[in-house]
């Protein structure tokens, strides 16, 4: 069974950097086409990147030029670069593929505050 493992968040403060990491265990999927989202309280699961195995990523417009999505297949593993981090930014932020058909993994906790 597929697992999704999230690293990476904690607490920063407005205009700091993070840089989560998404590993996929167990089960033999390649995944294609992998993302991240995030959710903040009371919210939906929210679409922050997307990047295809061979492709140019693409980014939520909130996030553009401050985000960066990346992918090592041979580690089945996927990051996401956060600077210039803002207080909307907080939330738990996942990845699966896209659309998501994987159980979502325990997410990790970015929190933007000074």
């Amino acid at each position: 069974q597929v697992q999704l493992v999230e690293s990476g968040g904690g607490f920063v403060q407005p205009g700091g950097s993070l840089r989560l990491s998404c590993t996929l265990s167990g089960g033999g999927d390649r995944l294609v086409h992998v993302a991240w989202y995030r959710q903040a309280p009371g919210k939906q699961h929210e679409l922050v990147a997307g990047l295809l195995s061979r492709g140019l990523p693409d980014y939520a417009d909130s996030v553009k030029g401050r985000f960066t999505i990346s992918r090592d297949d041979a580690k089945r593993s996927v990051y996401l670069q956060m600077t210039s981090l803002e207080f909307e930014d907080t939330a738990t932020y996942y990845c699966n593929s896209r659309p998501p058909s994987y159980t979502w993994g325990q997410g990790t906790q970015v929190t933007v505050s000074s």
